[in-house]
């Protein structure tokens, strides 16, 4: 059975490029656009890493990890946090939130695999 991730990204072209680069390497893959609707999903589809934009319409990213963090069925899915915000601090704040991945947009396809495999 392929591995399961959960790819929240508001941007269409970022999200298309993460979810048809995972489906080439395995992957089965669930796209939203919609951070709002990132609990609902996670519960339904079970993902084995969620893939998170930070920077979203309507709720935070780091909102978002924050509460699938404290949710007692979903705590345990590992957290890729892939976000425009690269400057000093931004790493060690969205880790603190409890993302255990990190990649920095523009992302480069060589360590986004990389990081998704180390987190899978």
């Amino acid at each position: 059975m392929a591995k399961r991730v959960l790819v929240v990204e508001d941007n269409d072209l970022n999200r298309k490029l993460f979810c048809d680069l995972l489906t080439a390497h395995g992957f089965a893959v669930e796209g939203l656009a919609d951070g709002r609707e990132v609990m609902e999903r996670a519960r339904q589809f079970v993902p084995g890493l969620i893939i998170m934009d930070i920077q979203l319409p309507h709720v935070s990213g780091l909102e978002l990890i924050e509460t699938i963090k404290a949710d007692r069925d979903l705590r345990l899915i590992p957290i890729m946090a892939v976000t425009a915000y690269a400057g000093k601090g931004d790493e060690d704040r969205i880790r603190a939130a409890g993302a255990e991945g990190y990649v920095s947009k523009p992302v480069s396809i060589g360590p986004f695999m990389a990081a998704v495999n180390a987190l899978v």
